[in-house]
């Protein structure tokens, strides 16, 4: 039995975390998992387990167990250069590295963490390291009309694939009134944010949405089928910033539920189902039970239908379909990055869509600028609930925190990010000569 098989048996047989024996025994092995099988402590599972609910100590020597660093503030042009030159090395072009680099130092600037420099590594080099990511391949247009199109990403990075989708879809719209494009075969693209505000940024109303590897269950369903698919809008406005609304179709993610058991705190009824059908509150056997993959996240809404999950499911779907059913696109276990037979990992084929409405084909953009603005202000200077300070509108969280990064020089970047840098740095051709000393070194 490997070290990491043996984990997850403590896992699925210690009747609690608290048990002395249980969490003895989960240290020990844990050494043995770190020093011969475990290839990223930052992003493992089992570690964040195993430090969160058995108190399991990391030694020194690994990455990331000295919470002591403290974070670094990157600015945003030198974290741009450096992911750039992160996919020079692996072979990206010229220009589609800066458009990569854009696409993720966005997601930073908007106070999207899980989607900028935190990715770099384990979404996308580590991906690229495994065969199952191509850093170039070029994109095939398979079909095209005047104001539609579908290409072919040929599983190279969707950072590149995705804006070259919506910027063929903006200039479809500038022509014709509206532009919707379609792709298969690409892999993660980042933020959908970015690309609504491509379309809102060109005086465009733009929608874009991905499917993902299978993490929520059907209303009364238990099974993970759909991905966390977003769906994204971006509405242009007389405001300092656009309307830009881009939400996954889940209740939760696992990060959250991992915050609640830190915590102390039970998981909100809804936001996860288990393998017998039951909504699952209790945080920490939840984490025990999506290690195992007994468990699933609910759509926007929750479990059934009192509390109108159906819609949330109904949104994921309606996601997944336009993601795969032109491409003829696969979904759930096709895309779950595993072969179970044989555990390896394996190409991930998404979906995108892209839609692009030329405001100017129905109205003057100041005017419809105009009008957006003053609703959007309107819901802003309603009555506030008891206690409240703020109502936000979609975008302005974002734009906020725009403001508070550039105001102190960059992004903050902890300790685990830090590390991941170093490795990068050390690891790909060219780097450790540019990148001699880090900002935080």
């Amino acid at each position: 039995m490997t070290a990491k098989e043996e984990l997850i048996a403590i896992i699925s047989t210690s009747g609690s975390f608290n048990d002395l024996s249980s969490r003895s025994r989960f240290q020990e092995v844990l050494l043995s998992y770190l020093k011969n099988e475990c290839k990223d402590p930052s992003q493992d599972p089992l570690v964040k387990v195993g430090t969160t609910m058995y108190g399991a100590k990391l030694p020194s020597s690994v990455p990331n167990s000295t919470p002591s660093v403290p974070p670094a503030i990157i600015s945003f042009e030198y974290m741009t250069a450096f992911m750039k030159d992160v996919f020079l090395s692996y072979g990206v072009p010229e220009k589609e590295a800066d458009i990569c680099a854009d696409v993720l130092i966005e997601s930073d600037k908007r106070g999207i963490d899980s989607h900028g420099i935190g990715r770099l590594k384990p979404i996308y080099c580590d991906r690229i390291d495994k065969g199952i990511l191509h850093p170039y391949k070029p994109i095939d247009v398979l079909k095209e009309t005047d104001t539609t199109a579908m290409v072919d990403g040929n599983l190279g990075l969707g950072l590149y694939v995705g804006p070259y989708c919506m910027n063929m879809a903006i200039e479809k719209a500038k022509k014709h009134g509206v532009g919707f494009v379609v792709a298969k075969n690409s892999t993660h693209y980042g933020i959908a944010g970015y690309y609504a505000t491509m379309a809102s940024s060109s005086g465009c109303i733009g929608f874009t949405g991905t499917n993902a590897r299978p993490s929520i269950a059907p209303t009364f369903g238990v099974e993970p089928m759909l991905g966390t698919n977003p769906l994204c809008f971006g509405i242009p406005s007389d405001d300092e910033f656009p309307f830009v609304i881009d939400c996954a179709t889940s209740v939760n993610q696992r990060g959250k539920i991992e915050r609640y058991a830190r915590e102390g705190k039970d998981t909100p009824k809804g936001c996860v189902i288990d393998n017998d059908g039951i909504e699952r509150t209790d945080t920490e056997g939840i984490l025990k039970d999506m290690v195992l993959g007994k468990c699933a996240l609910t759509p926007v809404g929750g479990a059934g239908e009192d509390t109108a999950g159906y819609k949330g499911y109904g949104w994921a779907t309606v996601v997944e379909l336009l993601c795969t059913a032109f491409q003829s696109g696969p979904f759930g276990e096709a895309v779950c990055g595993v072969d179970r037979a044989t555990g390896k990992p394996c190409p991930m084929p998404l979906g995108h869509f892209f839609l692009a409405i030329d405001v100017e084909a129905f109205c003057g953009i100041d005017t419809f600028k105009a009008n957006s603005g003053k609703l959007l202000n309107a819901l802003r200077e309603s009555k506030k609930a008891p206690g409240a300070e703020r109502i936000y509108t979609a975008g302005e969280k974002e734009h906020v925190a725009r403001t508070e990064r550039t105001a102190q020089g960059g992004l903050s970047v902890p300790a685990s990010l830090q590390a991941n840098m170093v490795k990068l740095r050390d690891a790909r051709p060219g780097l450790a000569e540019k990148y001699a000393k880090l900002p935080f070194e």
